[in-house]
């Protein structure tokens, strides 16, 4: 059964939500945890309850997809428009390969908490707790462990190919790998010392790291060295991308940290309505940026955002079809 959902005009309510709290998927609650752009038509979000919302029109309408048995979800990534996987609590992995429309369980060999996934093709990794670092070589099908010879929890992962990637996570832990994964090895970067929960390359040169506590490293050289930038914030940057303009973003609570000239300099950029940001998305068009309660979306030359409310919020219209 699908549902069809219009935005109504109006505030969202801001409710303190726990990163990891769980809720019965009662088709009525979506606390947004991540989003995927597979086409330029088509937007789908991640509900931590268990729900996938889909779009097809910038978020004036959505759709709403079940996914069965699949509570605190944490991360998604879609290969096409119908192939997709979503990761979470306790080393749920679960696949579809209809848009959503049906869903199935793969096996992870692991009860830790999944946190983040990346797909390239037929190969992708997902990183978790414990040092849990899981990939696949079929798209999904079969999952195995990576030795990365840590026990720290890994937040966030990036690869720039199927060979070289990276992740990062808890007391300033980043890792690195030339290979796909069978070998992992630390890198140290000074100042990093707080969590870290975010990896973006512009290019195979040019990378970001940011984290807790106003935290954000950039390399000039693959990875070879990184240096601490300046980010005048000094709280949680959740999530660095850059657009197709070259300008960087950083996601805070209170809006965006905006560079506009490469990262050198980043200045805050209040957003209208605190939606908490926690994630940026790029696809082959514009931006996004997500919350738990609500996206908003790059318009215009890309320096203006537009709100799209969470649309199973309190203040939604619900019609069903």
């Amino acid at each position: 059964m699908f549902t069809t959902i219009r935005n109504r005009v109006g505030g969202v309510v801001a409710l303190l939500v726990l990163p990891w709290a769980t809720f019965a998927a009662d088709e009525r609650t979506c606390t947004m945890r991540d989003a995927a752009l597979p086409t330029n038509s088509i937007t789908y979000v991640l509900c931590e309850e268990g729900l996938l919302l889909v779009t097809n029109n910038e978020g004036a309408t959505w759709s709403q997809r079940k996914i069965p048995d699949a509570e605190g979800l944490r991360a998604v990534a879609f290969a096409d428009e119908n192939r997709g996987l979503a990761i979470g609590l306790s080393g749920v992995i679960v696949a579809t390969a209809d848009g959503g429309k049906t869903w199935q369980k793969r096996q992870s060999g692991t009860t830790e908490n999944l946190t983040d996934i990346q797909m390239l093709g037929d190969d992708g990794w997902i990183s978790g707790f414990d040092g849990v670092l899981l990939h696949t070589a079929d798209g999904g099908k079969i999952w195995s462990k990576q030795d990365t010879g840590v026990t720290l929890s890994l937040e966030t992962l990036y690869f720039l190919d199927a060979q070289n990637g990276w992740a990062a996570g808890w007391a300033g832990l980043v890792m690195h790998t030339t290979d796909g994964g069978r070998k992992w090895h630390v890198v140290k970067i000074p100042g990093a010392t707080w969590s870290l929960t975010s990896i973006a390359f512009q290019d195979a040169k040019h990378g970001w790291i940011s984290g807790f506590a106003g935290q954000l490293f950039r390399t000039k050289d693959g990875g070879a060295t990184w240096e601490a930038k300046a980010s005048g914030y000094s709280g949680w940057l959740t999530s660095v991308a850059f657009d197709a303009a070259n300008r960087g973003w950083v996601t805070t609570d209170d809006g965006f940290l905006m560079s506009a000239d490469g990262g050198e300099t980043w200045k805050l950029q209040s957003a209208a309505n605190q939606f908490f940001l926690s994630k940026l998305l790029r696809g082959s068009g514009s931006a996004w940026a997500l919350g738990p309660f609500g996206m908003v979306k790059q318009i215009g030359s890309g320096v203006e955002w537009k709100k799209i409310a969470n649309p199973l919020s309190a203040n939604a219209d619900v019609e069903s079809k």
